[in-house]
């Protein structure tokens, strides 16, 4: 086993840690708020996103009484909208319970909507300075190779038994700093893509892997699950006014509560087929022209998108949909990332 990795660890990230805006505050909603938008983007790629949420939500209060279609489009562009739900959701039980401060125990972290194992621990030991583990990627990554460890990060029992290996090296004093440290030389040093930096690593010379010549085969993960292929059919239908016709999403289930220009899911309709689906809608199908194909990649599927864009007459929006002009789009009405083919057609 490696020895103690804490001191040259420590040192490193004093050094070369990053000057992130979160990390400049001792707050704990800054903290949360960081690392949900972290979840599934880039740092780089957040930071603005960041600073716009929490210049209109400043503090917990805020975000549980924001409404839900400004908290949208305060999201839009980060895509998997269920984390700001979740955000609000946790919001609301944190002012109902808490006083609109986020509790200073890790299981009352955890049992809060949207935040598992890996949150509660950054959050508690970041903010509250509990000497708690933040496990992701990037330190299961770090630990694969330090120990040299071919156990496939993606069983739960392999991350339970790496995360008692962090734990071994935390000093109980500076656990924050240490977990924040552990996924700093994940993302900078230590990196998923390539060859790790091992020349600029302070734990070059405790690592197993490096000593094996095994870092680039490290770690082992589970084969993904095969996407499912699902045709869909995109109609941007523009009325005389030139207003689009939005659709609302179910409130459960993919995108949920979101606003889409119309859409059917499993088909890849022709031209002719979707003048008679506006028809059957109540919409005069005055010309139809086809757009580029997209496809947009969720976790679990992958629409293939056929693109109409159909001039329609004037008429009474159908039920579940509005009609809004580009200024209502690009101020009011969040329209999700998977769309991205089709923005600069409605102005976007």
């Amino acid at each position: 086993m490696p020895e103690n990795i804490a001191e040259p660890l420590l040192k490193w990230y004093d050094k070369n840690k990053r000057i992130l805006p979160w990390r400049d505050k001792d707050n704990a909603y800054y903290t949360w708020v960081s690392e949900i938008m972290l979840q599934q983007t880039r740092v780089s790629a957040a930071l603005p996103y960041y600073e716009r949420f929490l210049a209109a939500l400043p503090d917990i209060p805020a975000l549980a009484a924001c409404e839900e279609e400004k908290l949208h489009k305060l999201w839009e562009g980060l895509g998997y909208y269920s984390r700001v739900r979740n955000l609000q959701k946790a919001a609301r039980i944190v002012c109902e319970q808490y006083g609109g401060q986020l509790p200073a125990d890790y299981d009352a972290l955890r049992a809060l909507p949207g935040i598992g194992d890996y949150t509660a621990g950054a959050i508690a030991s970041i903010s509250f300075g509990l000497a708690v583990p933040a496990v992701d990627g990037n330190v299961l990554r770090v630990f694969s190779r330090l120990y040299n460890d071919p156990g496939v990060i993606t069983e739960p029992a392999v991350k339970r038994a790496f995360t008692a290996r962090v734990m071994e090296h935390q000093p109980p004093e500076k656990a924050g700093d240490y977990n924040q440290a552990l996924m700093e030389l994940g993302a900078l040093v230590c990196v998923p893509n390539g060859a790790p930096l091992c020349e600029q690593c302070p734990l070059a010379s405790l690592c197993e892997a490096r000593r094996a010549g095994t870092a680039l085969e490290l770690p082992h993960k589970a084969a993904p699950k095969a996407r499912r292929i699902e045709p869909v059919t995109v109609v941007l239908a523009e009325d005389a006014e030139g207003r689009f016709l939005l659709q609302q999403r179910p409130q459960k289930g993919l995108l949920a509560g979101l606003w889409q220009p119309l859409l059917w899911e499993g088909e890849a309709l022709r031209a002719e087929e979707v003048c008679a689906r506006l028809e059957a809608l109540g919409l005069a199908c005055e010309s139809i022209e086809p757009l580029p194909a997209a496809k947009h990649i969720f976790s679990h599927i992958e629409w293939r998108m056929s693109g109409y864009s159909a001039c329609v007459g004037s008429a009474e929006a159908p039920a579940g949909c509005v009609w809004a002009s580009r200024e209502q789009l690009q101020n009011e009405y969040t329209l999700p990332g998977a769309f991205k083919a089709y923005k600069k057609k409605l102005g976007l």
